[in-house]
């Protein structure tokens, strides 16, 4: 069975998001983990974990953030933390994270998640024969791409399906002064409200959003990922789990996508013809909540990436 995967704000928005149908999410600590929705520290990733468990779903953290030297001891206390938690999986693109949990008695199983290079199976392979049990997908890749490698791959495949994708990270925190003082063709819009801050490409007119934490500058794409009316060949593949990416995004809006890709996967296994002839009006709920400067499109998934 297909996974909904959703990425939570809060203690309390987790517990709405259970209701509207979730099956797993993706919490964590910003100094941990990238791009989180939501920042859970140890109090909040407690009680998180607690209320994931007692509703019977499934919790996963973020520990995918680019580590130097000097941070491996409070990595490795982390995983001691979540092996005491006992999170359901952690997600890790650092091969630091895979040797501290092979250290743990029971090690918990491992998401691979190196965002835009996880693009062939062999490397999923790789992964998966030094522990990992799941690899999530970049979003650059074709359906035919994706397709092929849930065929040849022996760990679970996790792809993006809703939300914003990340452009371009630097560890740098300067990059907004650099495009504003060297007088660019892009300029930093609402630069006084960090969450709202947007590159703008007059030549374009894309808007993208960009904002800086403890992990460096964050360019994330103009346009939102949105397959809602397109999960047919991923779900007759059995792509093991479908995510919605709420960074930057509000409650309301990752609610109501939430609630809509329920809806679409539970009437594609109920009978895919009726999602056939229902899909078009799940889309309608979201385009109310869909900021304007942001359009929706299908990602890379049935066009061909330009290098």
């Amino acid at each position: 069975m297909t996974e909904l995967l959703v990425t939570p704000k809060s203690i309390n928005h987790i517990e709405t998001l259970i209701e509207l149908g979730a099956d797993a999410f993706v919490i964590g600590e910003e100094k941990f983990g990238l791009r989180l929705a939501g920042e859970f520290k140890e109090p909040e990733l407690r009680e998180a974990i607690k209320i994931i468990h007692e509703h019977g779903k499934k919790a996963y953290v973020a520990v995918n953030a680019i580590f130097h030297n000097e941070h491996i001891a409070d990595l490795e206390a982390y995983i001691d933390l979540l092996h005491e938690l006992n999170v359901d999986r952690i997600i890790f693109g650092d091969p630091a994270v895979l040797m501290a949990v092979k250290e743990q008695e029971n090690p918990i199983p491992l998401n691979w998640n190196a965002e835009t290079i996880v693009t062939n199976h062999f490397q999923c392979n790789y992964w998966g024969e030094r522990g990992a049990n799941r690899a999530v997908l970049a979003r650059e890749l074709s359906i035919e791409e994706v397709i092929e490698i849930k065929k040849n791959s022996n760990v679970e495949i996790e792809v993006q399906v809703h939300g914003m994708t990340c452009m371009f990270q630097s560890k740098r925190k300067l990059l907004g002064n650099y495009f504003m003082y060297q007088d660019k063709v892009m300029k930093i819009e609402n630069r006084k409200e960090n969450k709202d801050m947007l590159l703008y490409d007059e030549e374009r007119s894309n808007k993208y959003p960009i904002y800086e934490d403890s992990n460096g500058t964050h360019i994330m794409s103009p346009n939102d990922i949105c397959l809602i009316e397109d999960l047919e060949e991923l779900l007759e593949a059995n792509i093991d789990s479908l995510k919605i990416d709420g960074v930057l995004q509000t409650e309301e809006y990752i609610n109501v996508a939430t609630e809509q890709y329920r809806q679409a996967i539970d009437l594609y296994n109920e009978d895919p013809e009726l999602y056939e002839d229902e899909k078009f009006m799940l889309l309608e709920p979201i385009e109310d909540v869909q900021k304007d400067h942001r359009p929706m499109d299908q990602g890379f998934l049935f066009k061909q990436t330009v290098y």
